[in-house]
C-alpha cells in the first residue's frame, strides 16, 4: 500500500517503508541544519511552548508556507524548547511508518525555479482527520508555528540586511537563502496553542466540510499572525488614495464643494486628491527597520534604560483585534518610543496620527514612510473633514492597526489633559462603517525622569508662547541628545474593548451600521465615556519612579527642602502607601529603597545636599523646582484620596466616620474630574455600610 508521506513535512507520495533514498534524505536535512545553525538565532514565543500541549499526545507542526529553510528552523526551535522533533515520525495508526511530524499548508512545484502555489488543502492534514476519524482512542494535536526570518531589529545588523526583511512577499529559494545568512539571527518563531483533532471532529456535523474548514481557520491564523508580527499587507499608496477619492462618502462631498464654491467637478476632485496626499502615510518596511537601528543607538546613549510592563497581556489579546494604541502624550519622544518598543518586541508599526507642523521638508516624508499619517489642527472644513474620515475608514477596512493621543497636544504641566474626542468619533464612525474585526482601545502610560523639553515646558509656563516646529528648532534641539535623561517606563493599561461599551451605552448600537452615513444620538455619550475610560485606564497604569517621590516630598513643603532623616521617612511612608493599599494592579514601583533613591535624585541633578553640621538637607531650587512640579503631577492621582483623608486631620484630631463620608461626597467629584479616578458612585464609599465609629 502507498500512502503520502513528506520530505521535511512537505507533501509528496511515497511508499509506506523507508527506502535508502528516504534514509538519505533525513541524513542530509539534520546535515543542513547542522550547517545552518550557526547562522540562526530564534526568539520563541512564548519561551516555553510546551505548557499548552496535552500530556501523551503525539504532536504535528503545521507551517504556513513550504521551505526546506522553515523545517529546519522549526527543528531548531523545537530542539531549544524540549518539544518532539518536526523531522522525526509521527507513528500514529493509519499513517505511514515514516510520515513526519510536520506539514504545510502550501508546497511548491517540482521545478526548482517556480515558487509556492497555494492549495485547497493539505494532504497530510486530510489523512490526520480521516486516522484519528477512524481509529476512536488515537487524538493528534496540530500545532500552528508561524516562522519569520528577519524580522526582529538587530543591534549589529548591517543596512544590506533589511532588503531582506520578512514581509508578505513570497519569496524564492535563492532570495530566503539570503534572508537565512543575512537575517537568520533575528528569527521569530512563534507556537500558537495546540488544537486536538479529536475535539474537532467531537463537533463534526458535515465530515466533507471539515478539511476545508479547518484549513480555512489555519489560513486565517497565519494572516492573523503575519499582520500583527508585520503589519497588515498594504497596497501602493497611489491605489489607496483613488479608492479614497472614488468612495462614495468623498464623491457626494465632492459634488457638494463644487456646487457651494461654484467650481468644477474635476477642480473638486482634484481638490480631495490632494487632500488625501496630505494626510495619508506611505508607510515602507526599509524604512522602518531602517529606523530602528538609529532609535536603538539613540535610546541606548539619552536613557539607562526603557522598562516595559505588562506588554504580555496585551501580546494576549492582539491577534484578532484591531488594536487603537492610546498613549499619553508627555514628550515628542512618545510618537518614536511606543511604535519602535511595539516593533521590538514583534508587532507591526501602527499609522501614528501626527500634526500638520510636523510635515516638514524632508522630515516629514521619512515620518510619512515610517507609518505618520498628518492631520490638521482644525477640522472646520467639512470637505477636509469627510475626506479624512474616509481615510481612517480604509484604514479600518484593512486591518492596519493605529495610535494617536487624544489629549490633543503634550501636557506642559504632567498631568493628565481633558480629552478631545475628534479622532475617536471618528474611530467610531469608522467602525460602524468598515470593521470586520473587534476593536481594542490599548492606553498606554509613559513615564520619564528627565524630558527633553524642560527648558521649553518652563518657558511656555511662565508665558513664553510656544515655538513652532522647524529645522533650526530641530537642529537646535540636538544639543539636548549629549545629556542622559534616566530611564523610561512604559506601562500598558487594562484595555478597552469598543463593543461591550457601546453596549453599556446602547444595546440598540447595531442598527446604526445599516446606514453608512450614520451619526447616531448616542454617538457623543459613547465617545464621552470611551474617552473618560482611556484616560481613566492609563493612569491605572502608572509608574512610580524615584524622581516622583522625590518631588510628592519636597514640593509639599513651605521651602523645597527636607533634612535627610525627614525625607527618607516621607518617601518611605510613599512606598508603604503604593504597596499596602495599591491604586491598580498595573500601577509599578521603583524597587529602590529611600535612601537609593535620594543617591539617585543627587545623581540626575534633580536635587541638591546642602551640608549642615545637624544634618544634611535636601533640596529642590529653581528651575528644578520647577520642572520637580511635572513629575510630582505625573503621579499626583495615586495619593489624591489619601490627601484629601488626611487634610480632614489637619485642625482635627478626631473625626466621625460619617463625616468624613459627608466630606468626601462633596470633595470627590471635583477630586475625580481634575484627576480621571477610576471609582465610581458604587465603589466609592463601600464602607458606608460599616458601623461609624468615633
Amino acid at each position: 500500500m502507498v500512502m503520502p508521506r513528506t520530505i521535511s513535512g512537505m507533501d509528496q507520495p511515497v511508499s509506506s517503508q523507508p527506502s535508502p533514498p528516504e534514509v538519505l534524505a533525513s541524513w542530509w536535512l539534520r546535515l543542513l541544519g547542522w550547517l545552518t545553525d550557526p547562522w540562526v538565532r530564534i526568539h520563541r514565543e512564548p519561551v516555553d511552548p510546551r505548557a499548552a500541549c496535552l500530556p501523551d499526545v503525539p504532536v504535528c507542526y503545521v507551517i504556513e508556507r513550504y521551505g526546506l529553510s522553515d523545517a529546519l528552523i522549526l527543528e531548531k526551535a523545537c530542539k531549544e524548547a524540549a518539544m518532539p522533533e518536526p523531522l522525526g515520525p509521527l507513528g500514529i495508526a493509519g499513517l505511514a511508518h515514516a510520515q513526519r511530524a510536520m506539514f504545510a499548508l502550501s508546497r511548491r512545484d517540482g521545478a526548482w525555479f517556480r515558487r509556492p502555489r497555494s492549495k485547497t488543502h493539505s494532504q497530510t492534514l486530510a489523512q490526520l482527520l480521516d486516522s484519528v476519524r477512524a481509529h476512536p482512542e488515537v487524538d493528534v494535536q496540530v500545532i500552528p508555528v508561524s516562522i519569520f526570518v528577519g524580522r526582529a531589529p538587530d543591534r549589529d545588523s548591517g543596512w544590506f540586511r533589511v532588503l531582506f526583511a520578512e514581509n508578505w512577499g513570497v519569496v524564492g529559494r535563492f532570495r530566503r537563502l539570503l534572508a537565512l545568512l543575512l537575517n537568520g539571527r533575528g528569527t521569530i518563531v512563534h507556537f500558537a496553542p495546540p488544537v486536538s483533532l479529536r475535539g474537532v471532529l467531537t463537533l463534526e456535523r458535515d465530515a466533507p466540510n471539515t478539511l476545508r474548514k479547518v484549513s480555512r481557520v489555519l489560513r486565517a491564523h497565519f494572516r492573523r499572525q503575519r499582520a500583527v508580527v508585520i503589519g497588515p499587507d498594504l497596497s501602493h499608496r497611489r491605489t489607496l488614495i483613488e479608492s479614497l477619492v472614488n468612495a462614495p462618502p468623498v464623491q457626494a462631498a465632492i459634488d457638494t464643494n463644487a456646487s457651494k464654491e461654484g467650481i468644477s467637478r474635476s477642480v473638486a476632485v482634484d481638490k480631495a486628491r490632494n487632500f488625501a496626499w496630505e494626510i495619508a502615510a506611505d508607510q515602507s518596511h526599509l524604512v522602518v527597520r531602517s529606523a530602528s537601528f538609529l532609535l536603538t543607538g539613540l535610546w541606548e546613549k539619552i536613557y539607562h534604560g526603557v522598562r516595559m510592563h505588562h506588554f504580555d497581556k496585551l501580546r494576549a489579546i492582539a491577534p484578532g483585534h484591531e488594536v487603537i494604541y492610546v498613549p499619553c502624550h508627555r514628550s515628542t519622544i512618545d510618537d518614536a518610543l511606543l511604535p519602535y518598543l511595539l516593533y521590538r518586541h514583534g508587532f507591526a508599526v501602527p499609522h501614528i496620527a501626527a500634526g500638520i507642523n510636523l510635515n516638514l521638508p524632508l522630515i516629514g516624508p521619512l515620518l510619512r514612510r515610517g507609518g505618520a499619517f498628518f492631520l490638521r489642527r482644525s477640522f472646520s472644513d467639512p470637505f477636509y473633514s469627510t475626506v479624512f474620515r474616509e481615510y481612517m475608514s480604509q484604514l479600518f477596512a484593512r486591518g492596519v492597526s493605529m495610535m494617536y493621543f487624544i489629549e490633543g497636544s503634550r501636557s506642559r504641566t504632567g498631568r493628565t489633559l481633558a480629552p478631545r474626542g475628534g479622532l475617536l468619533s471618528m474611530t467610531l464612525r469608522s467602525f460602524l462603517r468598515e470593521s470586520h474585526r473587534p476593536v481594542v482601545f490599548q492606553p498606554v502610560y509613559i513615564g520619564y525622569e528627565k524630558i527633553i523639553e524642560g527648558d521649553s515646558y518652563v518657558g511656555e509656563l511662565s508665558g513664553e508662547p510656544k515655538q513652532k516646529e522647524s529645522w533650526w528648532g530641530l537642529i537646535k534641539s540636538l544639543g539636548a541628545l549629549r545629556e542622559n535623561y534616566g530611564s523610561v517606563a512604559v506601562n500598558f493599561g487594562e484595555p478597552v474593548f469598543l463593543e461591550p461599551l457601546l453596549d453599556r451605552v446602547d444595546p440598540n448600537w447595531r442598527a446604526a451600521t445599516d446606514d453608512p452615513d450614520a451619526k447616531p444620538k448616542w454617538l457623543r455619550g459613547a465617545v464621552d465615556a470611551l474617552s473618560e475610560r482611556i484616560l481613566v485606564n492609563i493612569n491605572r497604569a502608572a509608574d512610580v519612579n524615584p524622581i516622583n517621590l522625590l518631588a510628592l516630598a519636597l514640593l509639599s513643603t513651605p521651602k523645597h527642602a527636607m533634612a535627610e532623616a525627614d525625607l527618607i521617612a516621607q518617601i518611605e511612608l510613599y512606598r508603604t502607601l503604593l504597596t499596602a493599599l495599591p491604586y491598580s494592579d498595573r500601577v509599578t514601583v521603583t524597587e529602590l529603597d529611600a535612601p537609593a533613591i535620594i543617591a539617585y535624585g543627587e545623581q540626575m541633578k534633580a536635587i541638591t545636599r546642602v551640608t549642615h553640621p545637624l544634618g544634611d538637607v535636601l533640596t529642590a531650587e529653581g528651575k528644578s523646582a520647577v520642572l520637580l512640579s511635572y513629575f510630582r503631577n505625573n503621579v499626583l492621582h495615586l495619593f489624591a484620596t489619601a490627601a484629601w483623608i488626611g487634610c480632614c486631620f489637619l485642625n482635627n484630631r478626631r473625626m466621625a466616620r460619617a463625616s468624613i463620608l459627608r466630606l468626601g461626597r462633596v470633595v470627590y467629584p471635583f477630586v475625580q474630574a481634575e484627576l480621571f479616578l477610576p471609582w465610581t458612585e458604587d465603589d466609592r464609599f463601600l464602607c458606608r455600610a460599616r458601623p461609624a465609629r468615633g
